[in-house]
C-alpha cells in the first residue's frame, strides 16, 4: 500500500506541474503559474528518489499509476468521464505495474 499510494502522490506531482503550464499557454492564465507548477515538478523528481527500488523498475511500473491518475485528471478536472476502453486499458496499466514491482525477485 505504501508503495501503491507514493506512486499515486508522484502521479498527482507531475500531472499538477504539467497541467499548469498547460492552463497558462492553451487557457491565458497567468504566468505566475510557472512557480506552482515548478515546484510540482522538482516534488514528482524527489518523490521517484523515495521508491525502494532500480530506478529502471521504478520508471517502468510508475508508468501504469501515471496512466490511471491521468484518467482519474480527465474525469474530474476535464470533466470527461473515461469510456469502459479508457478503463480496461488503464486496469492493463496497473495489473503490469503490479508486476513489475511485486514480482518475487532473486538477489
Amino acid at each position: 500500500m505504501k508503495t501503491l499510494a507514493l506512486f499515486l502522490l508522484t502521479a498527482l506531482a507531475e500531472i499538477a506541474g504539467c497541467y499548469l503550464p498547460w492552463l497558462w499557454l492553451r487557457k491565458q492564465g497567468s504566468p505566475w503559474l510557472l512557480l506552482p507548477a515548478t515546484a510540482s515538478l522538482a516534488l514528482f523528481a524527489w518523490l521517484l528518489t523515495l521508491h525502494p527500488t532500480a530506478s529502471g523498475r521504478v520508471y517502468a511500473a510508475y508508468g501504469g499509476v501515471y496512466v490511471c491518475m491521468a484518467l482519474l485528471w480527465l474525469w474530474l478536472v476535464d470533466s470527461v468521464r473515461p469510456t469502459r476502453w479508457d478503463l480496461l486499458g488503464g486496469g492493463l496499466c496497473l495489473l503490469g505495474m503490479a508486476v513489475i514491482m511485486f514480482a518475487p525477485r532473486s538477489h
